[in-house]
Parts: C-alpha cells; sequence; structure tokens
C-alpha cells in the first residue's frame, strides 16, 4: 500500500496542476494595445469602466498601430492583448498574420473621427499648406527643377517649396513607422499626391531594383528634417512649445487639448475643426477603430461589457463624454450600424478590409 503513495499523489498534484493552469487563463482584467492617437479615448473608457463596474481598470498601452497589430496577432494564448486600437484600418496583411497565429474571430468597430493636424507655435503665422507642400517637404526625393527626373530632397526652408510660404526652417516632428497615423500621412499625402506625378510612377518603372516592394511612393526623408518623435504625441506639443520654427503631426485631439500653446496650419485652405473633418472638407481626416479578439471573449468576461461601454451614445455619440478630448463622431445612421455590428461580434473577412 505505501508503494501507492507516490503514485497517488502524483495524480493530485497534477489534477491540482491542471486546474491552476485553467484559473490562470482566465482573467478580468483586459488587455489593450495600440495606437497612441485611440489612448486617450481608450483609457477615458477603461477609467469610466474601472469606476463604474466590478471589474478592474483595463490595462492599456500606447505602442503605435503597428505595433499593436503585431501584438495582437502573435497569437490567441491569454498573454496577448485582447483588444488593439488602431488610427487606420486593419491592412490585409496584418489580417493574414493574425490568421497565420490562430486569431481567426475579430470583430472590427469604428468609433469615430479624426483628422491629422498639422500643427506649429501659437505665436507663429498660421502656415497656408499644400497636400503638395508637405510632400515636399518630407519626401526623400523630389522633382528636379525641370521635373524630368527625381533627385534628392534639398530643401531646407518653406520658401524655396513656394515663395509664398515664409522664409523658416523646415523641421518636422513626426509620427514613427510603428504609427498609425504615419501610414495615414503617407497614404493621404504621400501615395495620393505621387500617383498623379508622372516623375514618380516613371522613375518607379525604370528602377525596380532600387523601389522593390514600393507600389506608391512614400518615403520619408532621413536628414535630420524629419524628426520621428515616438508614440508619444504631448512629446511633440513639447517641442513644438520650445521651438516656434517647427511643426508637428498628430490627431487633431492632441490638438484640441493644447490649443493654449499650439494652433493649426491651413491644409488646402482648411482648418481641422469638428465639422470640417466629419464633412472630409479638411483634405487629412480619417476613421478611428479598435479590434476585439473573440476568442478571449469567454475567458475575459470584462470584455463585452467594456465593448458596449465604448461603443454606447454616452461615450461615442453627438454629445458623448469622448467628444470633450476630440474624438469627432460618425453620422447617427453609420454610428447605430457599427453599433450593432460590434455587438454582435460580427466577423471580420478579408473582403471587409478590401471595401471602402
Amino acid at each position: 500500500m505505501m508503494k501507492n503513495k507516490p503514485v497517488l499523489s502524483l495524480m493530485v498534484g497534477s489534477i491540482l496542476a491542471i486546474g491552476s493552469i485553467t484559473a490562470v487563463q482566465a482573467r478580468d482584467q483586459i488587455k489593450i494595445v495600440g495606437s497612441s492617437t485611440v489612448y486617450p479615448f481608450s483609457s477615458s473608457v477603461a477609467e469610466e469602466f474601472g469606476a463604474t463596474t466590478s471589474y478592474p481598470t483595463p490595462v492599456v498601452e500606447s505602442t503605435g498601430s503597428g505595433g499593436g497589430m503585431k501584438l495582437f496577432c502573435k497569437g490567441g494564448d491569454m498573454n496577448t492583448p485582447d483588444i488593439t486600437n488602431a488610427s487606420r484600418r486593419m491592412k490585409a496583411k496584418e489580417f493574414k498574420m493574425c490568421a497565420e497565429n490562430g486569431v481567426t474571430d475579430i470583430t472590427e468597430a469604428v468609433i469615430g473621427f479624426d483628422g491629422i493636424a498639422i500643427a506649429q507655435n501659437k505665436k507663429d503665422a498660421p502656415l497656408l499648406l499644400t497636400k503638395k507642400h508637405l510632400l515636399l517637404a518630407v519626401a526623400e526625393e523630389v522633382p528636379s527643377k525641370d521635373g524630368k527626373s527625381l533627385i534628392r530632397n534639398q530643401y531646407k526652408n518653406w520658401n524655396e517649396i513656394d515663395p509664398s510660404l515664409p522664409n523658416r526652417e523646415i523641421i518636422i516632428y513626426g509620427p514613427p513607422t510603428s504609427s498609425g497615423t504615419r501610414d495615414a500621412f503617407e497614404d493621404m499625402i504621400m501615395k495620393g499626391q505621387t500617383k498623379k506625378m508622372d516623375v514618380y510612377t516613371s522613375f518607379y518603372k525604370k528602377d525596380k531594383v532600387k523601389y522593390k516592394g514600393y507600389k506608391k511612393y512614400h518615403k520619408i526623408r532621413q536628414d535630420g528634417v524629419y524628426v520621428p518623435s515616438g508614440e508619444n504625441d504631448n512629446l511633440i506639443v513639447q517641442k513644438l512649445d520650445k521651438n516656434p520654427a517647427a511643426i508637428g503631426i498628430f490627431g487633431y485631439s492632441f490638438l484640441m487639448e493644447n490649443s493654449d500653446k499650439i494652433s493649426a496650419a491651413k491644409v488646402e485652405g482648411v482648418v481641422p475643426t469638428p465639422e470640417t473633418i466629419s464633412s472630409g472638407q479638411y483634405p487629412i481626416s480619417r476613421s478611428l477603430f479598435f479590434y476585439v479578439k473573440n476568442s478571449h471573449r469567454a475567458d475575459v468576461p470584462a470584455i463585452d461589457k467594456y465593448v458596449e461601454m465604448f461603443m454606447s451614445e454616452n461615450m461615442i455619440g453627438s454629445d458623448g463624454i469622448l467628444g470633450e478630448i476630440g474624438l469627432i463622431p460618425l453620422p447617427d445612421a453609420r454610428r447605430a450600424a457599427i453599433r450593432a455590428s460590434v455587438l454582435s461580434h460580427t466577423k471580420l473577412t478579408l473582403d471587409d478590409l478590401s471595401k471602402k
């Protein structure tokens, strides 16, 4: 009989270990990563959620949209994030990366609109910029004087781009490569402009080796004029406060929160406001998103309640709390349709990502 005791102890120990693993798998606290632009909105909801429900306040990390997607798509185990925020839509390659790692049931939520502000020190006269001005300020290569070839960007002052602009140094504090704001800026300013310019499209065809992997031009200069400034947009605000010559690129909410220190440049004659952004009149406008890993919902029961709160009229409605910190609401009918889709846990497909 004595000989059986170690075996019995081993069996009991194994059962307890399995129970312990199961207990670890389920958790109360939601893990959220992603966009620095969506971070203030997500954090506000998280704080309200922690204060008004029996669940702990979710952990929200600002990793950038691209960084958040990598973490979110890493796998389905409980050490990976439940939700990722994004200041641009999930890319097809990210969707495929998720699927390859077993993350196959995702719901997409659109929470509202945002404009990419081109901000400056409030003491300066407002810059009157076009999308082409911005392209020529940040691109690694620009058209030669005769417009027949691309040359390395030599522009150092704004008036060198256009005599109507001030004789002022070009110094741009902007988002890093992991940022959804940078993706959106490249899409709307760089790719959007260069696809209409033969000097760029023909150059690609001539030099396929140099531009391997580039379907559209989006190379940002690396000579110190454009300064990647991390995922903390408040640091850019601080730099603009110290350097009156500089401009910064970030979401409208940071412009709104710091309107005592900074103001917005006009782009194509339009200043970013809730009205110009929601109408599409402001030319650098975009939607904001978050993505839910539905496979975690059973083991993290707080997820459904958090998502319900985030998508509520109280948060994202026309008079919602998040509007007070810069979120621009979707039109009523679209907001209602998206809410219904999110709360019914509609599964995102690859085809969905090809639709506008």
